[in-house]
Formats: C-alpha cells, sequence, structure tokens
C-alpha cells in the first residue's frame, strides 16, 4: 500500500459553459475578448473527486496539487480549484494571444514535467475541455509516463495500491482495475462537485500558488496544428407538422426519405 496519494489535478480556464460562443470577425477562432470564462466543468469534476477520496479516507491523501496553464487570469479558475479543496497550485504562464494555444501534447508534456518534478502518483484530469473536446491529453499523459489509464471513470475506488474504475460503455458498464502510480480521467456521472462556501474561498486567498514559466520547464509553446477557418453552424430550418399517419408518409416521400 503506497504511503499516501500524491494528487495533481489540471485545471483549464474556459469560456462558461452557459455562454454561447461566437466565432470572431476574422473566422480563425471563437471570440473571447470580454466573455465570461469559468473552470472547465469536467475539471471541477476531477477537483471534487480528489476530495472526496481524502474525505473517505480509505486511503491517506497527503497533497492535492491543483495545475493550470494559461494567461493571469487563470489563477483565479486556481483559487477557486483551492476553494473546493485543493492545498495548493502551480500556475504555468504564457501569453496564449502572442503564442497560441497549447495543443494537447504540449499539455500532457508540462504535466509529465510536473508529475516528475512533485513527485505525483495519481493524476485526475477532466476527460476533455469543452472549447476544443479534444479527449486527448490524459491518454497521451499516460503514454508519455507509461502509466496505465482509465477513461471516462464514473466510479473510483481504492484497495490499496489497486484502484478500481468503473466507466461507461456500450450497452453497459466497464470496470477497470490497475495500480498505482496511473492516471484517471472523470465523466459527468462520477460526481456532483461542491460550491466553494465564502470561509474556504477566503481561505484560498493564503494558500500557496507556484508561477513559472514554460522556459522553467524546458519547453516552449511551438505547434503543430494550423486552424485554417472556423464558421458558425449554419441555421437549423424549423419543423413542421402533420395531422396523420398518411400526411407523414406523403412528408416523407416528398423530402426524399422514403
Amino acid at each position: 500500500m503506497p504511503a499516501s496519494l500524491r494528487i495533481l489535478v489540471p485545471v483549464k480556464r474556459v469560456i462558461d459553459y452557459a455562454i454561447r460562443p461566437r466565432v470572431n470577425k476574422s473566422n480563425t477562432a471563437v471570440e473571447k475578448a470580454g466573455v465570461k470564462h469559468s473552470m472547465n466543468p469536467f475539471d471541477e469534476i476531477s477537483i471534487e473527486e480528489a476530495v472526496r477520496i481524502r474525505e473517505r479516507k480509505k486511503i491517506p491523501v497527503s497533497d492535492i496539487l491543483a495545475l493550470s496553464a494559461g494567461p493571469a487570469k487563470c489563477s483565479d479558475v486556481l483559487r477557486t480549484a483551492m476553494a473546493m479543496g485543493a492545498d495548493r497550485s502551480i500556475h504555468v504562464e504564457f501569453d496564449a494571444d502572442k503564442e497560441g494555444d497549447l495543443e494537447p501534447l504540449s499539455v500532457a508534456k508540462i504535466l509529465k514535467k510536473i508529475v516528475e518534478k512533485e513527485d505525483r502518483n495519481l493524476v485526475i484530469l477532466g476527460k476533455q475541455s469543452i472549447d476544443d473536446d479534444c479527449n486527448q491529453t490524459g491518454q497521451m499523459l499516460a503514454g508519455l509516463l507509461n502509466w496505465p489509464q482509465a477513461t471516462s471513470a464514473s466510479k473510483v475506488e481504492f484497495d490499496g495500491d489497486n484502484v478500481s474504475v468503473t466507466r461507461e460503455v456500450d450497452g453497459g458498464v466497464e470496470t477497470l482495475r490497475a495500480q498505482l502510480p496511473m492516471i484517471i480521467t472523470t465523466d459527468l456521472r462520477l460526481n456532483e462537485p461542491r460550491y466553494a462556501s465564502l470561509p474556504n474561498i477566503m481561505k484560498a486567498k493564503k494558500k500557496k500558488m507556484e508561477k513559472m514559466s514554460l522556459a522553467d520547464l524546458g519547453m516552449d509553446s511551438k505547434t503543430r496544428l494550423k486552424t485554417l477557418k472556423v464558421m458558425e453552424p449554419p441555421p437549423r430550418h424549423g419543423g413542421g407538422k402533420v395531422t396523420d399517419v398518411d400526411g407523414m408518409i406523403a412528408k416523407l416521400k416528398e423530402l426524399g426519405a422514403i
């Protein structure tokens, strides 16, 4: 049995899930200026699960470390993570407007550096972020570290060094079993994140937030992918009503569906 869990939880600042994204005038990206941002919902679930693992007391948790990479305003989501229960945080600062957004492989390489530097034995991260929907970082990190992985977790249980992860699949559920250290990516059904209370928000202001740059990790923000064009989806046409089955069949024939 490990002496204790040392958990890393990456969190990302994204456009708030309740905001409808708009494409910028140059059709090269989603407009971010002046738009409300918040923590990626899947990352909120990851923070919540890390805190619940500690609260269940089935296995000791010595440290929950939150990490975010991006502009100065990423400190807001790190403070939220610490208010939810993370012990400390690391902010890898870079200017996405000048250097471009980090790609999943670059993020995975950053996480690998932090895992090694901070001696982590469990990484819990959202299965995807709601801005790019890549669903790649956790899998890439597992490959770089050569660690076992369990993706889209809906339940996580510990038995010493062994971790059982239940995930939904077509037609039912699947349970994976692996040994620490490992990577877990979270799905929506895993838990319901708590709201940070005012006292915990105040306490989070006193928790340590370490700042570093990509250069401190021996990395740069070089991109390998180029976005050619971003477009709004075509408008949906309104539906029509039919009065009976014969009308429905006639309409389907008219549309060439049958």
